[in-house]
């Protein structure tokens, strides 16, 4: 069942790591609204990313935290997504649309998303293709 799996190849200490990394980064999240977004993304090769959310005044111009994710690992010369967490203190906070995009570009139909909405809490996890079932496949 999509959310409640164990079976993803990452070990549960892993996505705590993962988990802790994300709330620590969130912190340092530029909010102009009430949400502050966290994020860490894990490498094939095991490295960590972190993001957070940078929001503008004319919110267009928003940053998301797992963009801003994906851009720190790209800068550092990594491309192979393996798997990201979400963290937000709110009830079940995937990934929009824009995001998916770029995590389905690195990581594909089978990368790992996780999402906890407080630290320490349940992490649920999906496959980005769970989070979009329709996404073109090209």
């Amino acid at each position: 069942m999509p959310g409640t799996r164990e079976d993803t190849g990452i070990s549960k200490q892993q996505w705590e790591e993962l988990a802790a990394a994300a709330w620590e980064c969130r912190e340092n999240a530029y909010i102009q609204g009430d949400t502050r977004v966290g994020a860490a993304r894990l490498t094939g090769s095991g490295k960590i990313f972190t993001g957070c959310n940078l929001e503008h005044i004319f919110r267009c111009h928003d940053v998301h935290a797992e963009v801003n994710a994906i851009t720190s690992m790209v800068a550092a010369g990594a491309t192979d997504l393996k798997a990201i967490i979400i963290v937000a203190e709110c009830g079940l906070f995937t990934p929009c649309g824009g995001c998916l995009d770029w995590i389905f570009q690195l990581g594909g139909p089978d990368c790992l998303v996780a999402c906890q909405a407080r630290a320490g809490g349940e992490i649920r996890v999906f496959t980005a293709a769970e989070l979009m079932p329709q996404y073109p496949r090209y």
